[in-house]
């Protein structure tokens, strides 16, 4: 028999690791090969590949028609998503078969992933699945089988601005027991955004007012639903990711959530755009009133597979467009220098040009940035202090106006003042104190 010299017969996927399934992404190229390994020659027929994919629920419901009648209610539904064939070994065109000899052949193989596809899971009532089989054939016998599970994960990129948005809300709820008014509880709770990552961290921001008469107990968990559509029937599932606890607050006392982590362990992503089967997440924070029901309020999340992008690579991008240009700080000597004679400054008309703000050619890059700035002064050393050149006898030496010149008596300077370019005529009278 052909299967007693067959020692291997198996499908290999790179990327896979060892018994563990590949990963693909939609879009993506599949490859592989079938490994066969004889014993002996043989006789074989064709050898055929199909890649299949499909979504797929299934539930019961019993239903009573009477007192005395009941009957079981099927609910059923498919979706196919990947139908892929191929031909790896064709028999001959006389129809005998081929054979092969001992040892190991390869046949490999590859096929695109369609661009919409659903993740892969595994639920109570349903399932998303992929995998690729492999039948040999020889003539007047059975066909071998080789199948290989891959799984599929649909990106959701949790930084858009529909899952970076805040979520937030509120309820209140007035506790009775025995139709007696107990007093109202209220929860204020808000999440940073609605998209999230497992492994992530979520701070949760939350006000507790107690204003019954008993303590009440806040907690919070991640709830995962899981619906099952078919014939327009509905099947859900919800079971708690996990959880935290608070302390229980006092009669008549408010809680504070200052950021209370709540850690997302490891799970599946949201799945939201399959038509049979669809996984959600939610964030529920209840509070426990003793004697009724409890308070609830929830939160939508969306668990993604492309993480949250750091904030330190946007701060520095954004601050690198408004960043400010200090390379004409450089053009300031370190070594400041005298002030020049007011006579050069005021008489010459190429130093008044050189008090003027330099020209944009003349700066280069300088002018890149959004601020600029120029100072003169810089250039200068600040004049000495009146008290530095003044004579030490104080208000002893009084000032002369001369036609020309005015000079300084008893300063020890040697120096002399510049004309008054605004002198005072010798015909105006002095005006008298008192008239």
């Amino acid at each position: 028999m052909i299967f007693d010299r067959l020692k291997r017969f198996s499908i290999v996927l790179e990327g896979a690791e060892r018994d563990g399934p590949a990963a693909f992404s939609p879009g993506q190229a599949v490859s592989g090969r079938v490994v066969l390994e004889l014993a002996a020659a043989a006789r074989l027929g064709a050898l055929r590949l199909r890649a299949l994919g499909a979504a797929r629920v299934h539930w019961t419901e019993s239903r009573s028609a009477g007192s005395s009648t009941a009957y079981t209610q099927s609910y059923s539904d498919q979706v196919e998503f990947l139908n892929h064939r191929d031909t790896l070994m064709a028999p001959p065109d006389n129809g005998e078969a081929t054979v092969l000899q001992a040892g190991r052949h390869e046949f490999p193989f590859t096929f695109q992933l369609p661009e919409t596809l659903a993740t892969s899971f595994e639920g109570k009532h349903g399932s998303v699945r992929y995998w690729v089989k492999a039948k040999l054939h020889r003539p007047w016998s059975t066909v071998k089988k080789a199948k290989k599970e891959f799984t599929v994960i649909e990106p959701i990129d949790i930084n858009t601005p529909a899952l970076l948005a805040p979520q937030a809300g509120a309820k209140e709820k007035l506790a009775r027991a025995w139709y007696c008014n107990r007093g109202q509880v209220s929860v204020t709770a808000k999440i940073d955004r609605k998209g999230y990552t497992p492994g992530e961290v979520i701070p949760i921001f939350a006000e507790i007012d107690n204003c019954t008469s008993r303590a009440v107990v806040p907690k919070a968990a991640i709830i995962q639903t899981q619906t099952f559509i078919a014939r327009g029937t509905k099947k859900q599932k919800k079971s708690v990711v996990t959880s935290i606890t608070g302390d229980p607050i006092p009669a008549g006392k408010r809680e504070v959530w200052h950021g209370r982590a709540l850690k997302i362990p490891p799970v599946g992503p949201s799945i939201l755009q399959c038509r049979i089967i669809q996984v959600e997440y939610s964030l529920k924070v209840c509070v426990d009133i003793p004697g009724t029901s409890k308070l609830l309020l929830e939160l939508p999340l969306v668990i993604g597979t492309i993480p949250l992008h750091p904030f330190g690579s946007r701060t520095s991008s954004v601050s690198s467009q408004y960043s400010v240009n200090l390379d004409w700080l450089s053009t300031i000597p370190e070594q400041l220098e005298a002030p020049p004679e007011y006579s050069a400054v005021v008489s010459s008309p190429e130093a008044e040009q050189s008090l003027a703000p330099p020209c944009r050619s003349e700066l280069g890059d300088i002018l890149e940035g959004p601020f600029f700035a120029y100072i003169q002064e810089f250039r200068f050393r600040p004049p000495p202090l009146y008290s530095e050149v003044m004579n030490p006898s104080g208000l002893g030496g009084c000032w002369r106006l001369e036609s020309a010149t005015a000079e300084v008596s008893d300063s020890g300077l040697g120096s002399a003042l510049q004309v008054d370019p605004n002198p005072a005529s010798d015909n105006i009278r002095p005006r008298c104190m008192t008239c």
